[in-house]
């Protein structure tokens, strides 16, 4: 049962830093098998996109000959020897088949250029499919418990086959090829459907493993548990096409990256001269490899406006080098020769850790008066902090406070789309 993982597939796989060396996903030819050799011609010439969508391709109709091979031999099996379980394993089959269709549909309509209806392309509909493919998932289960219930109500004798026990072992060998394979080419092409096709494949091969298992147990025991092992094989086609539509509509509503990409985002835009922090980080994902950046970076207020345009420049096109997205990064200009500024800036920042700390500051400046001092900046406080955005804005500015009884706090809140 093709069980998409795109949650956990993605939250480990939104750096693509990878993909912008084709080398790295020609070296699946040396580990996969010869068909990605006899199919896939010339790889050297072909770029980035064009070899990942032609492994997907190969991968889709690879899922879809031998599903449908798998499910053909267990469905007369299961009608040889009347054993549900059998059957419902078969339809767990059919149902990979049909999941390897919606993929490759996915996969091949991902793979469009962006146009005017669609600036940002079409990557998105890859977790489209995976949501199409996990819905049928569920109702296969949701079948197939029903006529497993049926058959405890009223059992029926299942007859022993050598055949069938060779068609089920073989069934495993074939869905533990199937996750080697997608293992190997999902992890060089950062393919969701791939990789979650090789976690259910190796799902399956146990699945199919305990079909065998109950059905040696019925012939040499005399034990009559073939409907409740048909009635267990459903749940498990239940549970994993639940947990597969929740995992791969996050996604799709919107999930915070990761922190090795947070990581290597602030040390690619720190690392270039006049940045002196960064902050509001915004990754979009438009489905896998195609992702958009937005930042604030931190600059002297009193440097060359050219120069430290430039260098934002230049940031921006290191993460587009490197990371394989799109960049925008905003500069927020700060006070940095204020000895002043710069001392209550890490007073105020040590005493807001002390609520928690996660909570960070930034966009930090000070308004002199004759009777006050207006001290601005943003708090950024993480969605799990158990804090109303009212309740911490009147503690920081308490604290604020203070430090001196001329300090007057204009706290903004923010909430970290970042971990």
């Amino acid at each position: 049962m093709q069980s998409v993982r795109i949650g956990d597939i993605l939250m480990q796989k939104h750096d693509f830093s990878f993909l912008t060396d084709p080398k790295h996903i020609r070296e699946c030819d040396i580990v996969v098998s010869l068909l990605s050799k006899l199919f896939i011609k010339n790889p050297e010439q072909l770029d980035t996109e064009q070899l990942r969508g032609k492994y997907g391709v190969l991968c889709g109709i690879l899922g879809i000959f031998l599903n449908l091979l798998l499910f053909a031999g267990k469905l007369a099996a299961g009608i040889l020897t009347g054993a549900i379980s059998i059957t419902a394993d078969a339809f767990n089959n059919l149902s990979d088949a049909g999941s390897s269709v919606i993929t490759l549909l996915g996969f091949r309509l991902a793979g469009h250029k962006a146009d005017s209806d669609h600036p940002f392309g079409h990557g998105r509909i890859e977790y489209l499919s995976g949501l199409l493919v996990s819905i049928l998932i569920i109702l296969v289960g949701f079948e197939l418990g029903k006529n497993s219930v049926e058959k405890i109500i009223s059992p029926e004798p299942v007859e022993f086959s050598v055949l069938s026990v060779v068609i089920l072992a073989v069934s495993i060998a074939v869905k533990l090829y199937m996750a080697f394979y997608n293992k190997r080419v999902g992890r060089k092409l950062a393919s969701p459907a791939m990789e979650a096709t090789a976690l259910d494949s190796l799902s399956d091969s146990v699945a199919t493993a305990a079909v065998l298992v109950c059905m040696l147990l019925s012939h040499f025991f005399s034990l009559e548990i073939d409907a409740y092992c048909g009635l267990a094989v459903a749940v498990f086609i239940l549970v994993s096409g639940i947990r597969s539509a929740k995992e791969t509509v996050s996604p799709l509503l919107g999930q915070p990256p990761t922190p090795e990409l947070v990581e290597k985002i602030e040390t690619i835009v720190k690392s270039h001269p006049y940045v002196c922090g960064i902050h509001d980080l915004v990754v979009h994902d438009y489905g896998p490899g195609r992702l958009m950046i937005s930042l604030h970076a931190e600059v002297p207020a009193s440097g060359s406006l050219l120069e430290i345009h430039d260098s934002i420049d230049n940031a921006e096109r290191e993460l587009r080098e490197k990371l394989r997205c799109d960049a925008v990064i905003h500069m927020d200009p700060i006070e940095t020769d204020d000895a002043l500024t710069n001392e209550v800036r890490e007073r105020v920042a040590s005493l807001v850790r002390g609520i928690d700390e996660r909570i960070t500051i930034h966009d930090f400046r000070m308004v002199r008066g004759a009777t006050h001092t207006n001290v601005i900046f943003d708090a950024v406080v993480p969605y799990d902090v158990d804090l109303g955005e009212k309740e911490a804005a009147e503690k920081i500015a308490a604290l604020v406070a203070s430090l001196d009884g001329t300090y007057y706090a204009a706290v903004n809140i923010d909430k970290t789309t970042v971990k």
